[in-house]
């Protein structure tokens, strides 16, 4: 199934082709010609995790966008002292190559514009035989996942028209930023803006930025996470140059723009976004880039402000519905069915809150089901809040599981989200074992026979008298009276003296505990072929459970006065009688124990 996540950044990706604002850079394309109408956006997770859509694998130029990456490494290699004695961190306000130095230092503003970016180019060394651009370039590949290239024909074209950058690079030597020669920083500098990247490198690269220098997917550690915590900073205050003010109030991530139409946007601790389009603003930023940033933020709520919680998985457990089955006692035709047929139904438990990080893992472990499963219950009965995201994304998934055949199942006891479902596509229910038991009744109307739902079990059918021979069950039935109980009466109350056992003919009949805090609870549903009231000659003959007819019940009493007259006149029937009681008593019990280990579990933290 595709993910929602998909389709919602293919949507953004239509919206915003619409833009034909801007112009391309002239210098460029790794390989031709620039198409202004390349458009791609990727969406990489700390997990590895990566959505990407349009042309995701068409390469371009970094450009601009190299320089928080060499000023990680630059912070990598001398430490935080050494690079500020150079560069300094306050944002600027001007544009990128603006021909400036602080009055009162001498240095470059931050390392995010032109004269910021070639000082640090000048202090980054070979080192182990590699030259310095071989290290940057090796750098780089280590936080895209895979091996980056220079292109040479793009660097020629950036010498041709790099006068202002010349410039910029003696006026550092000048002044003593560049300590030596000037030509070799500004190579250097050109060159790795010439590295070649595809936008799904892109988010990699923003993706190990917010792991904090750690590529999800390979492991390596690319930067020191202190360099990383740094270089966020100034992406936050300085990344987008003149326009990084209103950035930082409509989108909220630290970013980095590039003149080759890259945007990369970073969410610590939870994802990286990037997008390519060649089409830039008078900023130099990507115009549809800039646009997408600010639009995925506000749907996704990436804005730091609102995701200043780390990215969690919202994922408690994931398991097909036989771990935790319903209280329905179910016939063993039932049961045979329910066992061969439970990987067709799951359940997913959550627990935490649904923003981004919750949301986006929701909805890959939904979109990841086998084609098997047919019913996937949502359990939010453990999460806190909910955002914009899950509100559009999960509805969606639930109509992504309708066209497949499939349905989506919530249990939302405090109605978080289930009012953003249409009724058609999804099933709401206040208690998880109400949705187990509608996936159980479902399998059943799929799969299982009349055996498996009996509407009415005659008392000679009755599984628990199954080990009796004919004339024993004849001489047991006679002793047997007919009774029936309306919908909602109780049949027995706690703390009432045994009063034989009910051998259901017809209906459904509930056991109702109280756990320790004196809530009570569905302790097992009974339906047509099972029996009440063997569990209370266990209890010192006392009623533990309260039992109710769900719908009108009849059933045959074995009374406890025809049992102790039974036990007088027939002794050795009786035993036999006891012997079988005793088997189908065992599997009740074991039923029991599940079920209150069931319940410990939903309240345990």
């Amino acid at each position: 199934m595709e993910s929602p996540i998909i389709t919602y950044l293919r949507g953004v990706l239509d919206e915003f082709s619409q833009l034909t604002d801007g112009d391309p850079y002239p210098v460029n394309t790794p390989g031709g010609s620039i198409d202004p109408d390349d458009f791609a956006i990727a969406l990489a997770t700390v997990d590895g995790q990566v959505y990407e859509v349009g042309d995701s694998d068409k390469e371009f130029l970094l450009q601009s966008l190299s320089k928080p990456l060499s000023y990680a490494l630059a912070l990598s290699d001398l430490g935080t002292e050494a690079v500020d004695a150079k560069v300094d961190v306050e944002p600027s306000g001007d544009p990128f190559h603006e021909m400036s130095l602080a009055e009162e230092t001498g240095r470059p503003a931050n390392a995010m514009i032109n004269a910021g970016a070639i000082a640090i180019a000048s202090l980054i060394k070979g080192s182990g035989g590699r030259s310095a651009i071989r290290r940057i370039v090796d750098t780089y590949s280590a936080c895209a996942g895979r091996t980056l290239r220079t292109n040479g024909r793009a660097y020629q074209g950036e010498r041709a028209i790099s006068d202002r950058n010349h410039a910029l690079a003696y006026l550092l030597s000048s002044v003593g930023v560049i300590e030596g020669r000037p030509s070799a920083a500004l190579e250097t500098y050109l060159r790795q803006c010439t590295v070649q990247v595809t936008t799904r490198d892109l988010a990699m690269i923003g993706a190990t930025l917010a792991n904090g220098g750690t590529n999800p997917v390979t492991g390596v550690e690319a930067l020191e996470p202190q360099a990383v915590e740094r270089t966020l900073s100034v992406m936050m205050t300085s990344g987008m140059y003149d326009d990084a003010g209103d950035w930082v109030a409509q989108v909220g991530m630290p970013a980095k723009s590039g003149v080759g139409g890259g945007i990369v946007a970073v969410l610590p601790g939870q994802a990286g976004l990037a997008v390519f389009s060649p089409r830039l603003d008078q900023h130099g930023n990507s115009v549809r880039g800039a646009a997408t940033c600010r639009r995925v933020s506000q749907d996704m709520e990436l804005h730091f402000v609102r995701s200043a919680r780390a990215g969690r998985s919202a994922i408690r457990s994931t398991h097909t519905i036989d771990r935790v089955p319903s209280r329905i006692r179910r016939t063993d035709a039932a049961a045979a069915v329910l066992t061969e047929h439970s990987h067709r139904a799951v359940v997913v438990e959550l627990s935490g809150d649904l923003f981004f990080a919750g949301t986006e893992s929701v909805v890959r472990e939904l979109s990841d089901l086998p084609d098997e499963v047919e019913l996937a219950v949502l359990d939010l009965r453990r999460v806190n809040e909910v955002g914009p995201l899950a509100h559009s994304v999960l509805p969606r998934t639930a109509e992504r599981f309708e066209a497949e055949g499939r349905q989506l199942i919530l249990v939302d006891p405090d109605g978080l989200i289930d009012h953003a479902f249409g009724d058609e596509h999804t099933r709401t229910f206040d208690a998880h074992d109400l949705a187990i038991i509608h996936c159980e009744r479902t399998i059943l109307e799929r799969y299982g026979d009349a055996d498996s739902m009996p509407v009415e079990v005659p008392v000679e059918d009755a599984p628990a008298l199954a080990m009796l021979d004919a004339d024993d069950l004849s001489a047991i039935t006679a002793l047997m009276e007919p009774v029936s109980y309306e919908a909602g009466e109780v049949i027995r109350r706690v703390g009432q003296r045994f009063a034989g056992v009910f051998f259901i003919l017809s209906g459904t009949v509930s056991t109702i505990a109280s756990d320790t805090e004196g809530n009570r609870f569905r302790l097992s549903t009974l339906s047509a072929g099972m029996m009440i009231g063997d569990l209370a000659l266990a209890e010192s003959d006392r009623q533990e459970t309260t039992v109710k007819a769900e719908s009108d019940t009849r059933a045959m009493l074995l009374s406890a006065d025809a049992i102790a007259a039974l036990e007088s006149d027939d002794p050795d029937l009786a035993v036999r009688l006891w012997r079988a009681l005793a088997r189908e008593a065992y599997v009740r019990v074991d039923a029991h124990a599940r079920a209150v280990a069931a319940r410990i579990r939903e309240v345990a933290p």
